[in-house]
């Protein structure tokens, strides 16, 4: 727990039993970093969409499990904050799991409202130019991303194939490396 965090586990709402009998050695069984912290991806239940990413304490855990709601340790104002608390922007927690090295959650929730500060749905939403990737094989590039490098042709960006053929991706810039080097104006590497 943060140094200034309060120490009284009683003053923490609880609208309930705790979930599990065992949610001490839940908590006790997470790997939180140098300042007590784990990360926590918000994802949207009914889409997916990742909405915010906060830090929480084994106390912000143990507040999300038991009332509901979400809970985050603010690093720059060290306290307990729960998500909607003044904006109405809330969230609801549908589902919480640990990752599989027990220091990362996927908090699964109920969004009303935005989840970014700014108001918007998600706080990921600037999409950065990027070489993309495929599975399958021999092709250079796969799914796009709104203004990154792609299978269809973005102006100045590297792509990896056209539906009419043209030579994109390794073919017009002589290598993958060169092409993602292109796409990044960079250097090459593999």
């Amino acid at each position: 727990m943060p140094a200034s965090a309060p120490s009284d586990p009683a003053s923490a709402p609880r609208q309930g039993e705790p979930i599990r009998a065992d949610l001490a050695e839940l908590l006790a069984g997470l790997k939180f970093d140098a300042q007590g912290l784990v990360t926590a991806v918000i994802q949207d239940h009914a889409d997916a969409t990742v909405l915010m990413v906060g830090w929480m304490d084994a106390e912000a855990v143990r507040r999300t499990l038991t009332t509901g709601r979400t809970w985050f340790w603010s690093r720059s104002r060290r306290e307990y904050w729960q998500k909607g608390e003044t904006s109405g922007h809330r969230q609801y927690v549908r589902s919480v799991h640990a990752d599989c090295d027990r220091d990362a959650l996927l908090v699964r929730v109920e969004q009303v409202g935005g989840a970014c500060h700014t108001g918007a749905r998600s706080c990921f939403e600037e999409a950065l130019p990027a070489v993309t990737g495929s599975s399958v094989a021999g092709a250079a590039t796969g799914s796009s991303v709104a203004g990154a490098a792609t299978g269809s042709s973005v102006a100045g960006a590297a792509t990896g194939s056209s539906a009419d053929g043209a030579a994109t991706g390794s073919e017009a810039f002589g290598s993958p490396a060169a092409a993602r080097a292109a796409a990044v104006g960079g250097e090459t590497r593999p």
